[in-house]
């Protein structure tokens, strides 16, 4: 059984969403009047979000309570709305609310890199680059990732996993300048997955793991915050080569949204630029599965 496996589990997990985004919410965020009375508990009440969603108390009620059997689009947009979720949450909401049926829990086996994410991984040599999994493996990369990251080549596959790496090797946290939120996004992305994916024992199984081993992740875990990051800014603390600032895109394949390529550039005629050069002189092989 997954993270969400069982019905039990996905009302739960639902719940504890759609009250941890309520709860960063105040009146005055979203334009209703706050007569000065004293809170019990921070963020909107269930009744000031019913009535931003348009929906009965008594509706959002159950609904925050894990019953989201028969909920329509349209109603879990008007929540969305109304609590002014990302699109990524959105989307999160939309996999705990209406999950997908499944007949039996998958069995966890090992990735392989997406043939057209390989051909393309190949063609970028010049720049870092690598191939990511649903569970965050690095499935395949280039010599210049290597350069910039480490040789991930020295490690064992159940090591080559960024939530491991994050969160169980002290060496990534000198490399990664604005480390605190390298680890939220390491969690939110799993998190995205295990919404997505409720059933994978692969990814219960590392977020079990990283629960027990790491007090950080467990934290991070608690906050319920979802993240699907497709483009960005990395500053990174290279012991050879310095500070960098690159930024970074993420390319999915279509019909497989469990992968994605990640390359890594910089500015032009920048620092930067002129230490990715010197690091892909010296990251010098063909790409690595």
């Amino acid at each position: 059984m997954g993270i969400l496996g069982s019905v039990e589990e996905r009302r739960a997990e639902l719940g504890e969403f759609l009250r941890s985004r309520r709860a960063r919410l105040k009146p005055e965020d979203v334009g209703l009047p706050d007569y000065g009375r004293q809170r019990r508990v921070p963020g909107l009440r269930r009744e000031e979000l019913s009535l931003l969603a348009g929906v009965s108390v008594a509706y959002y009620t159950r609904l925050e309570q894990g019953e989201g059997r028969g909920v329509s689009a349209e109603v879990l947009d008007a929540v969305a709305r109304a609590l002014r979720l990302t699109e990524s949450e959105h989307a999160h909401l939309v996999h705990l609310a209406r999950p997908r049926e499944r007949r039996r829990p998958p069995v966890p086996r090992a990735q392989r890199a997406h043939v057209a994410l390989l051909r393309l991984l190949a063609a970028v040599d010049a720049v870092p680059a690598y191939v990511v999994g649903r569970r965050a493996e690095i499935l395949a990369w280039n010599p210049v990732a290597a350069a910039l990251f480490g040789d991930w080549s020295l490690l064992t596959a159940p090591e080559r996993n960024w939530a491991r790496m994050v969160f169980l090797q002290p060496a990534y946290r000198e490399l990664f300048v604005d480390w605190e939120q390298k680890q939220s996004d390491a969690v939110s992305a799993l998190r995205m997955e295990a919404g997505r994916y409720p059933d994978d024992r692969g990814l219960s199984a590392l977020v079990g793991e990283l629960s027990v081993r790491n007090a950080d992740f467990r934290r991070l875990w608690a906050t319920h915050d979802v993240k699907e990051k497709r483009r960005g800014v990395q500053r990174l603390r290279h012991p050879l080569v310095g500070e960098l600032t690159l930024s970074y895109e993420s390319f999915t394949p279509l019909g497989d949204a469990g992968q994605s390529l990640v390359t890594y550039h910089a500015e032009p005629a920048s620092p930067s630029a002129d230490a990715l050069r010197l690091l892909a002189s010296w990251g010098v092989g063909a790409p690595q599965t």
